[in-house]
């Protein structure tokens, strides 16, 4: 059999089981499946048809495939291939949005671009997923689309075996973790999350206080500014501590 892959990019050079590998043959996923029940802005539908090459399915992580426990959550896990039209493109998260909102299952994106790289071209993958963001209880969720960062796409893997991983919900979870945190453990990933979403936050308060104090000429407002600055760096050095 000849399994499926997007470029250089295949369910075994991620290190996925070959159990789990599409079979080339019925891989291609046609664009306009993902236009054809639901809205899509005319921008969305322009980027679909010029920035997408081509959309494969590489691999689909069931239970009875990967030797786990049936989850209560995620039933399957997708991983779909986007190859990407434009050199250096960016990742697509308004597509993968659009893709990953269709279906319950969790989906695990593969973008393959071409890139410029030390006076050469290189092929290069980053991930990508979409996911709902930490919330209090009773507030609205919300979902976004995280990314990884570009690598060579002959050194882009995924983890499916960490000792933690015991059931799909567990797996899905990891490679999320994988995708977002860089870490494969799927222990309290949206705690981990909210934390580096609220050290990003704080980051870019400090950056602009800064500035502000800075720039500041009446001393009574350098030192208001000064305070809050103090507060904010001593609240993002416990963050990052932990």
């Amino acid at each position: 059999m000849t399994i499926a892959s997007c470029g250089s990019v295949s369910a075994t050079t991620l290190g996925l089981p070959n159990s789990t590998a599409i079979p080339a043959e019925k891989a291609r996923l046609p664009k306009g499946l993902f236009v054809a029940k639901i809205p899509v802005s005319a921008k969305t539908k322009q980027r679909l048809a010029n920035d997408i090459e081509s959309i494969t399915m590489l691999s689909l992580l069931q239970a009875r495939n990967i030797g786990l426990a049936a989850g209560t959550r995620v039933p399957e896990i997708l991983v779909i291939g986007l190859r990407l039209h434009e050199p250096n493109a960016a990742v697509p998260t308004d597509i993968v949005e659009l893709i990953a909102m269709q279906r319950k299952s969790g989906m695990l994106f593969v973008c393959v671009r071409d890139a410029d790289f030390e006076g050469t071209t290189r092929q290069e993958c980053a991930f990508a997923v979409r996911r709902a963001l930490p919330a209090r209880a009773g507030h609205t969720t919300t979902s976004k689309v995280f990314a990884s960062d570009w690598q060579p796409a002959g050194e882009a893997t995924l983890n499916a075996t960490d000792p933690a991983v015991d059931s799909m919900d567990a797996l899905w979870e990891s490679l999320c973790s994988q995708v977002i945190l860089d870490d494969p453990s799927p222990i309290d990933v949206n705690t981990r999350l909210a934390r580096r979403m609220q050290i990003a936050q704080l980051t870019t308060q400090v950056d602009k206080l800064t500035r502000d104090h800075q720039r500041a000429k009446n001393p009574e407002q350098r030192n208001e500014i000064y305070a809050k600055l103090h507060k904010m760096k001593r609240q993002l050095e416990e963050l990052q501590g932990q």
